[in-house]
């Protein structure tokens, strides 16, 4: 059953029960924001769903110590998102975390599977899909956004216990919590430091160009934080290339190009070109994107061919193991990437190392 919590005292009366899990989702919106904001947060306790409502006075405060209290496990499905939104308005991100997301996938059930999907296969339950664009932050909401709302978190019980079984009898949860731990740092951290190297333009820019891309899309995120806007708003990924690969010779220049972009930000040209000309103290640090040739695509196939065969041995589906970006790192340095640490180097370092290029 399904109870809307209207006062921050109802909620703490409910925390002094202390459960032993708690499923979780919440919902946002963060179409003109930078950071997401949060509009609805949906608990399950034993056998009651919470509907929270965030816009009310001091509920963030009281929904905080649910969220630290590492002694109630979280369950969430694809918390990405919903941890950042967490963390904006409750300072506090939600540990321990078992993600039926993740868990699925390194259980062999099905790789980024969604939540309707996984709550089909596992419960054979079919969930309507109607609300997913709705308005949140409106009030009241209808009756058919709260049984949306409630169904995001009904499952999340049974989905852990099939899941968690699985990931015992493949002596797995260790590396759903290595996973979990690492996707919390992710968000706690909360920085790309080399934000060039996903951007697929970069792989056809020289060394330059790339350290210029680097210094504008830093510049971007920190704009971009500060006055709370989309990063497109700020700068997209269009000129940032094109200023990146041809940069003009003046603040003039500049400007006369940025009458070529509607979007172009006009009013931040000074800065624009502050940050295209203004070293980095860490740029000689900054990996590069591989270009594009034929030396580099087939040492590439070499490394994926191996983890394809790596991830068949285990039942994983495909992409669990080693995304391209990370491969790409790990050719282009010689060094093991952080973002396959832990059981991933166990895995895959031995099939992987003798496949790099002799320096």
């Amino acid at each position: 059953m399904a109870y809307w919590i209207k006062t921050p005292a109802e909620l703490d009366e409910r925390y002094r029960q202390r459960p032993t899990r708690i499923g979780l989702d919440t919902e946002f919106i963060r179409e003109r924001t930078y950071w997401p904001r949060l509009a609805l947060v949906q608990m399950a306790v034993g056998d009651e769903i919470l509907l929270i409502d965030p816009l009310i006075p001091g509920m963030n405060e009281a929904l905080a110590p649910w969220l630290a209290d590492t002694s109630i496990l979280k369950i969430m499905h694809s918390a990405s998102e919903d941890l950042v939104t967490f963390k904006v308005a409750c300072g506090v991100l939600p540990r321990p975390l078992f993600d039926t997301q993740i868990g699925a996938s390194l259980a062999g059930i099905g790789g980024g599977m969604g939540y309707q999907k996984l709550v089909n296969a596992i419960t054979g339950v079919t969930l309507a899909k109607g609300e997913t664009r709705s308005d949140w932050m409106r009030r009241p909401l209808s009756e058919s956004q709260l049984e949306y709302a409630a169904d995001d978190v009904e499952y999340l019980f049974a989905m852990h216990d099939a899941i968690d079984a699985k990931l015992g009898e493949l002596d797995r949860r260790q590396w759903l919590q290595d996973d979990a731990g690492r996707l919390l740092g992710s968000v706690e951290n909360d920085e790309d430091r080399w934000p060039h190297v996903a951007m697929r333009s970069a792989q056809f820019m020289d060394d330059a160009a790339q350290i210029r891309l680097l210094r504008l899309l830093r510049w971007r995120d920190v704009q971009a934080r500060s006055s709370d806007k989309p990063r497109s708003w700020i700068l997209d990924n269009e000129l940032a290339a094109v200023l990146a690969r041809t940069p003009p010779a003046d603040v003039p220049a500049l400007e006369k190009l940025m009458e070529s972009f509607p979007k172009a930000p006009r009013k931040l040209a000074n800065q624009v070109w502050q940050a295209l000309t203004t070293p980095l103290d860490d740029e000689a640090d900054a990996p590069l994107a591989l270009p594009a040739n034929d030396n580099n695509k087939q040492a590439l196939k070499r490394l994926q061919d191996a983890v394809s065969a790596r991830t068949a041995e285990l039942g994983l589906p495909d992409g669990v193991l080693a995304s391209r970006k990370h491969l790409e790192s790990y050719l282009e340095s010689g060094q093991w990437p952080p973002a396959l640490a832990g059981w991933r180097r166990k895995q895959l370092e031995p099939v992987l190392a003798p496949l790099l290029p002799a320096a």
